[in-house]
């Protein structure tokens, strides 16, 4: 009976996305057994590990590389050797083991990502347009090889329907680039409907990868019907992306929706603000400007604060992006240059220059905007509130710090260029407040650690940021009732705070001042001196210990007796002359004759 060799585990092998996975062994089986290719899985175990999950093209083409060149090696399909290229094509009768299932799909993978690469590297070099669209063609031609393969009755109906919604969604995305809209339309309605058929067709564990695909290619599906002349495509967008959080299906909503709103920036010529007005030149810019006007009314309609927060995120991603285009324009200008140094700048900026000052301005209070937002969420954590299970409980640090990121940014926008007095006021009020809200938090830390001293002294220069920031506030007519009203709770809040501590800081010491007091003088002696005295004392147990005292302290005790003769002085001593033998003295001569000879008496 003829036999072909499939992998020992179809499954196991196309779940494995290691660098060994092309190794495994093979088993012959019956020809009449179907191959099993699960498309799907294999590539996005391959994305999620290899670099996409950042957005990394390069790194998973070159994964791919690797891959195709270890396929070649395992299952001995060279192309060529090292001196000539001889290419060889997959029919069915090589088709012997699913691995070589694996060739075209990881080529196409290769060269679309490629093309993606080259996609986000096109805005800065026009040529490489051309170069991805000649990409994007030859995944398709691998896509197109892998289907063929598929149909082949070694393989069975869920191979094939995944290689045919595979090539479905590659083709759609080359008449995307192409914008040809009808053909990418039906082609991704295609994909869409087999990914459907084929989730409802397993289990709930399986069927999540093909439900995640539908949720990917909708809003393609949606944008093609928009530019096809379906006017409500870009209201489900909308809805789509503010039912979204932060992950790449939003990424990619957002993308779509900047594209609708290039076909707006006509209507956009010039901007005002605070009176001047400039012109818009650049087309990103204007896209972003009217991201801008669009994200007020969707951050209203949107329920829920993570789906704001996430819309924040994606407008400060294309402020940047905004930014640094204006910053490319603007080399050639002193004045700029020289307010980036730090240097003062008389008479009027350019236009240009003003428009940058103007993004600057919309990224700092946006930033303001989503920390509000982040502190909103943080506060329904705070320690005393019911805090579902996963959640992590707040510290009133974490708002200190947001707080601080405020008063920042807040700071900086006075100091722009174009910026007199028009925002001073205004932007002084509210830093104002947020110094009030940022000293209760840090009070509240101290509160933590029954600190009552510097708990009431907090408390006081709350009330003092307070009533300054409220009588700023009768001054200025923009400001909102909702950010009055937070003022006038923060202080009632305080005023009741206050004196709780206090009577809490005289029952403290009342009740704990002995005790206390007691323990520490007990800590503070060593372990060998307190074994009498059990204490919970942790300082045993750390690296630096109180066992001993050393060096060891001095101890008294008794010295030698010192003796003095007082009475030397008054002694009379007998004389001792008489006993004493007096030598004569001889001489020269002696002298001489004791030298030479070594005489003398004796």
């Amino acid at each position: 009976m003829p036999t072909f060799h499939v992998s020992e585990m179809a499954a196991g092998t196309e779940s494995m996305t290691g660098e060994n996975v092309d190794e495994l062994g093979t088993q012959e089986v019956p020809v009449n057994q179907k191959l099993t290719f699960e498309v799907l899985q294999i590539v996005k175990e391959a994305q999620q590990q290899h670099g996409l999950r950042h957005g990394d093209f390069q790194r998973y083409r070159g994964y791919c590389s690797r891959r195709i060149r270890r396929l070649r090696k395992s299952l001995h399909f060279p192309q060529g050797n090292n001196r000539k290229v001889l290419p060889k094509k997959i029919d069915m009768e090589t088709v012997t083991d699913v691995r070589f299932l694996h060739l075209p799909l990881f080529c196409a993978e290769r060269a679309w990502y490629y093309a993606m690469q080259l996609k986000s590297e096109a805005n800065t070099e026009q040529r490489k347009k051309f170069h991805t669209l000649a990409k994007i063609k030859k995944a398709v031609t691998y896509a197109e090889e892998l289907a063929e393969l598929c149909k082949s009755p070694k393989c069975d109906a869920q191979t094939q329907l995944e290689s045919q919604a595979y090539l479905s969604w590659i083709q759609a995305g080359m008449y995307f680039e192409q914008e040809v809209w009808d053909k990418a339309m039906k082609l991704y309605t295609q994909a869409k409907t087999i990914y459907e058929k084929l989730a409802s067709a397993f289990t709930e564990d399986s069927q999540a990868l093909y439900l995640q695909m539908v949720d990917e290619v909708s809003p393609n599906i949606r944008y093609c019907a928009y530019n096809i002349g379906d006017e409500s495509a870009i209201a489900e967008l909308k809805e789509m992306r503010r039912k979204g959080g932060e992950d790449q299906l939003t990424s990619h909503l957002d993308d779509l929706l900047s594209q609708t709103r290039e076909k707006q920036t006509a209507t956009l010529s010039e901007v005002t603000w605070l009176g001047r007005s400039v012109p818009v030149k650049s087309e990103p810019v204007r896209v972003f400007l009217l991201n801008v006007q669009e994200s007020t009314k969707e951050i209203e309609s949107t329920e829920g604060i993570d789906g704001k927060i996430s819309i924040y995120e994606s407008l400060l991603k294309q402020c940047i992006d905004a930014q640094q285009i204006m910053r490319d324009s603007l080399s050639d200008d002193a004045n700029f240059k020289a307010s980036q140094r730090g240097q003062a700048i008389e008479g009027k900026i350019s236009n240009q220059h003003y428009l940058h000052s103007y993004l600057m301005y919309i990224r700092l209070s946006k930033t303001v905007d989503r920390n509000l937002l982040l502190i909103e969420k943080l506060k329904q954590y705070l320690p005393g509130k019911s805090i579902p299970e996963g959640h992590k409980i707040t510290k009133p640090q974490d708002l200190v710090r947001l707080y601080d990121i405020i008063i920042q940014n807040l700071n900086e926008i006075p100091n722009l260029q174009g910026v007199e007095t028009d925002l001073t006021e205004e932007t002084a009020v509210k830093s104002t407040s947020y110094k009030a809200f940022r000293s209760y938090y840090i009070a509240q830390s101290f509160l933590a650690a029954k600190k009552w001293t510097e708990t009431i002294a907090l408390y006081e220069r709350v009330l003092k940021h307070a009533s300054q920031a409220l009588k700023g506030c009768k001054k200025l007519k923009n400001l909102s009732k909702q950010e009055i009203s937070s003022i006038e709770e923060l202080v009632n809040r305080v005023n009741g705070e206050k004196y709780s501590c206090h009577a809490n800081s005289i029952l403290d010491l009342e009740t704990v001042a002995e005790p206390v007091a007691d323990i520490s003088l007990i800590k503070k002696k060593p372990l060998i001196d307190r074994f009498d005295d059990y204490i919970e004392d942790k300082s045993v147990t750390t690296k630096k210990p109180n066992l001993v005292s050393f060096p060891p302290d001095f101890e008294p005790i008794p010295c030698r007796p010192l003796f003095f003769d007082l009475a030397l002085n008054h002694v009379d001593f007998p004389s001792i002359e008489s006993k004493m033998e007096q030598k004569k003295s001889g001489g020269l001569t002696g002298m001489v004759k004791g030298w030479l000879w070594g005489g003398g008496k004796k």
